[in-house]
């Protein structure tokens, strides 16, 4: 099956894919806060730059999109043309993602993957007591200060 966007296009509508401040990055942040939880964002002085750093835990926080980094959910789908490019690319991502987590685990800091299908859910739409259930979760997992990772979904 082609492509319903010329190349140009379809080359415009991925370079607009946000990495920063993403819809479920954005929901997470916003219910840890209100739980009086307080992070930086997007620290540069960490590998791989991490969405959140909750210091006072010792604890960085990666929001994963799920087709970018490779995710076996219902939101991955390999697209159908230049496939090999896109395998590629995932795995690449993939990797990247397990050199970063292991020096981050080298140095000290406990970390968490939050993948975007469990924020979304599995219908796209947030459902309020689900989302709550798995954020309340994660709070129970970073104050146990005895387990080293977290990983929705």
């Amino acid at each position: 099956m082609t492509d319903v966007f010329s190349a140009a296009t379809r080359s415009k509508n991925m370079r607009a894919i946000r990495n920063k401040d993403t819809g479920p990055e954005m929901l997470f942040r916003k219910t840890l806060y209100a739980r009086g939880l307080r992070y930086r964002l997007h620290v540069n002085a960490l590998p791989g730059t991490p969405d959140l750093v909750l210091a006072k835990f010792k604890t960085v926080v990666f929001v994963n999109g799920c087709f970018w980094h490779g995710h076996r959910c219902h939101l991955c789908k390999v697209p159908k043309t230049r496939t090999e490019f896109w395998l590629t690319k995932i795995s690449a991502n993939v990797s990247r993602d397990a050199r970063v987590h292991q020096k981050l685990s080298d140095a000290g800091w406990r970390i968490a993957v939050i993948w975007e299908c469990a924020v979304k859910g599995r219908t796209g739409q947030t459902h309020a007591a689900e989302f709550n259930q798995f954020v309340d979760a994660f709070v129970a997992w970073l104050h146990d200060s005895d387990s080293t990772g977290f990983e929705s979904g």
